[in-house]
């Protein structure tokens, strides 16, 4: 990972797990089964690429720019995606683990999570218009002043979203999550 430019490249089981890489570019790039973890990965651009059974955990992305990258099978537990540029922010989420995450102030409508843990993870002021939850554990996630306008949470489970903070016109949400979104009454629902 010493050069400046990597386009096409695969990296397989590499461990940089506590080390510092700033100023790359990684285009159309592919990590299998990496180990990241603790590791600075500040002021990289990242474009179409993706992350296979990575270790990602508490890797921090200052000023990085994730233009269309795909996270699958990977542990992403306390990234700060809100310190990543904003300019062409576009992520997607396949059976990832995500505790502790933030998003806050994020621009990511359409963004999809499949069949992920999102577990006390902070959506404050985020903008997930037309986003999919599918299948996702969203126990302890903060939402507050959120954009979830036209959002699926239909097989998502375990949320606690408050109406009158959060955009959720026309969203989709399975009955069962009815209770989730009147938490703040405390009422008890049979």
């Amino acid at each position: 990972m010493d050069a400046l430019i990597h386009e096409g490249k695969t990296f397989t089981k590499i461990n940089y797990s506590g080390k510092q890489v700033k100023n790359r570019e990684f285009e159309k790039c592919i990590f299998l089964g990496c180990d990241l973890s603790d590791s600075n990965f500040s002021q990289n651009r990242f474009s179409d690429c993706q992350f296979i059974g990575c270790n990602l955990a508490m890797l921090k992305l200052n000023h990085s720019t994730l233009d269309n990258v795909h996270f699958k099978e990977c542990k992403l537990t306390g990234i700060n995606f809100s310190e990543c540029e904003s300019f062409l922010f576009s992520v997607g989420f396949e059976q990832c683990i995500l505790d502790y995450a933030s998003f806050m102030n994020r621009k990511m409508p359409k963004t999809h999570f499949n069949n992920s843990s999102l577990k006390n993870v902070s959506f404050e002021n985020a903008n997930l218009e037309k986003a999919v939850f599918e299948n996702t554990d969203l126990a302890g996630a903060v939402f507050d002043r959120t954009m979830l306008k036209e959002a699926d949470l239909s097989t998502a489970f375990n949320y606690t979203i408050d109406p009158e903070q959060n955009n959720i016109r026309k969203a989709r949400f399975a009955l069962q999550g009815v209770a989730g979104l009147l938490a703040k009454y405390d009422i008890r629902i049979a």
